[in-house]
């Protein structure tokens, strides 16, 4: 994924939309910067729109359309300008998914021996993974359990295999 990411502490606007997705409506929420967070219905910790937000569609233009051609299968790496938010390690966890491959996955493990953390802090790489504030353009949901379990998706583990499939990491399952 190519991104370009500004790090901002405030906002003086922050602006909204919302887009159909097959997970549902999407809340997409930026600053003057670029894209602060994108969030699903169900999710953990996802924001709500304030009532001093202005919803601004054509601001998100850009991310809508990719995020259409991500669901309909044309568009496997999203280049948005991120305005991201966090801590200095966090941010060097979300940065780290961007080499996960469309269509593959890593483990929790794995991803904090490419961070270069020690094993027994593994769960903070967990944690930052939780807190990531752009679920599928920062693809968390890339990141399984090391015996290939379904584990800790903001979004919630059914919509992560949802992803998983979509993406051809897994298959999907008879019903």
């Amino acid at each position: 994924m190519t991104t370009h990411s500004t790090t901002h502490t405030t906002t003086s606007t922050t602006t909204y939309t919302t887009t159909g997705s097959p997970l549902g409506e999407l809340l997409l929420v930026g600053g003057e910067s670029g894209l602060v967070s994108l969030s699903m219905p169900g999710q953990r910790g996802a924001p709500t729109v304030r009532p001093e937000w202005r919803r601004d569609d054509a601001a998100f233009a850009e991310a809508v359309d990719q995020l259409a051609a991500y669901f309909s299968g044309r568009l496997t790496r999203f280049d948005l300008r991120l305005d991201v938010r966090g801590t200095e390690f966090q941010r060097g966890v979300w940065e780290a998914l961007d080499s996960v491959p469309h269509g593959t996955t890593t483990t929790y493990g794995a991803l904090a021996a490419r961070l270069g953390v020690a094993r027994a802090d593994t769960p903070a790489v967990g944690a930052a993974l939780g807190a990531n504030p752009l679920l599928i353009v920062r693809p968390c949901h890339r990141v399984i359990g090391a015996d290939g379990s379904m584990r800790g998706y903001a979004g919630g583990v059914e919509q992560k295999v949802r992803l998983l499939t979509h993406e051809g990491a897994l298959q999907p399952m008879l019903g």
